[in-house]
Parts: C-alpha cells; sequence; structure tokens
C-alpha cells in the first residue's frame, strides 16, 4: 500500500501554496477594477499568512520548504499588488520603484553575501517586519479607499509616505548589517552583535 504523502505538519505548508494560488486571480481583480473582490481575496491571503505562522510556531511545523515558500507567497502578493496599483496609477510611480529597486538590492546583497562571504541565516530586521506590515495596510487602505467606502485622504496619503520612509530605512540597514559582517569577517574578527 502506498502511503499518503500528506502529513498534519505539512498544514501551513499547504496554506502558503493555496496563498500562492490567490495571487493570480488578485491581481486580475485588481486590474478589472473590481476592488471589492480583489479586496476579500486580499484579506483571505492575510488570514491565511498569519494562520499558517501561528501553526507553524505553536505546534513546530516548521520546514525548509515552508522558509522558503512563505516570504516568496508575501512578496508576490505584495509587490505583485504594488506593481498594480502603480500601473493603475493608484500608487505613485516612485513609490513603485523605490520597492522594486530595495527588494532588489536585498535579494542581490543577500546572494553576494551568501556566495562570497559566508551563508546567511534568514533573521529579518525589525524595521522590515515593520515596513511589511506598513505595506500590506496600504495596500489594503487603497484598495478600500477605491472599492467599499472612500476614506480621508491624509490616510492612504500618510501610508504611502511611512512606507517609503521605512522602504528606504530598511533597504540600508540590510546593506548596514551585511556590510559591517563582512568587514569583521575580511578583518578576521568575530561577527558583530546586533
Amino acid at each position: 500500500m502506498v502511503p499518503w504523502p500528506f502529513q498534519i505538519r505539512d498544514i501551513p505548508n499547504l496554506i502558503t501554496s493555496l496563498r500562492i494560488l490567490l495571487v493570480p486571480p488578485f491581481l486580475w481583480l485588481l486590474l478589472q477594477g473590481r476592488y471589492g473582490a480583489a479586496l476579500l481575496l486580499f484579506t483571505i491571503a492575510g488570514f491565511s499568512d498569519a494562520l499558517d505562522g501561528f501553526l507553524a510556531k505553536r505546534y513546530g511545523w516548521t520546514s525548509d520548504l515552508g522558509g522558503i515558500l512563505d516570504p516568496i507567497a508575501d512578496k508576490l502578493l505584495l509587490v505583485g499588488a504594488i506593481l498594480v496599483l502603480g500601473w493603475l496609477e493608484v500608487l505613485p510611480l516612485w513609490l513603485v520603484v523605490l520597492v522594486i529597486l530595495r527588494d532588489a538590492m536585498i535579494v542581490a546583497g543577500a546572494v553576494s553575501y551568501h556566495l562570497m562571504i559566508e551563508r546567511i541565516r534568514p533573521h529579518p530586521l525589525l524595521i522590515s517586519k515593520l515596513n511589511t506590515l506598513l505595506q500590506l495596510v496600504l495596500v489594503f487602505v487603497v484598495i478600500a479607499h477605491r472599492g467599499l467606502m472612500p476614506l480621508p485622504d491624509w490616510l492612504p496619503t500618510g501610508l504611502l509616505y511611512l512606507t517609503a520612509i521605512t522602504t528606504i530605512w530598511s533597504g540600508l540597514a540590510y546593506v548596514w548589517r551585511w556590510g559591517r559582517s563582512a568587514w569583521h569577517t575580511a578583518q578576521g574578527l568575530s561577527p558583530p552583535t546586533e
């Protein structure tokens, strides 16, 4: 008898995989201007992110695959939303460029550090977590503002500038962290403490 390949500890990875599958219909709904339906899928994706994270931590159902899939799912959803909202001229082009450049810089820096210095242990900075949260809230508020109810103009505008500030700050923080660590390694010193 062939054993069933699915185990209960795989539930977080299954939820993350389903979240990845939500990205294309979510982006399509945004492109069609169906903001209410898009907001529903965005909310489901956000809830699934919280749920798979809770299950993985609470029950120890973590895996290398989950460590790869979860940030990919988050980036596909967020970067996809920001690109589409920029294309629709709902978000300004300068913010879209800033977010893409920051993510590209972090990926290039991580790969370079991994290949030239040492293996990177994923450990997101607090400012990076705040930036991700602000990006999520900004996307949610902008879609809600377009599709459900008009919000005061200061809310999306304020979130826009807070997101821009934390995007720059988090990008520079990673450059500082990896640069300092690389310098310590080149000097034969022990790695710096965070």
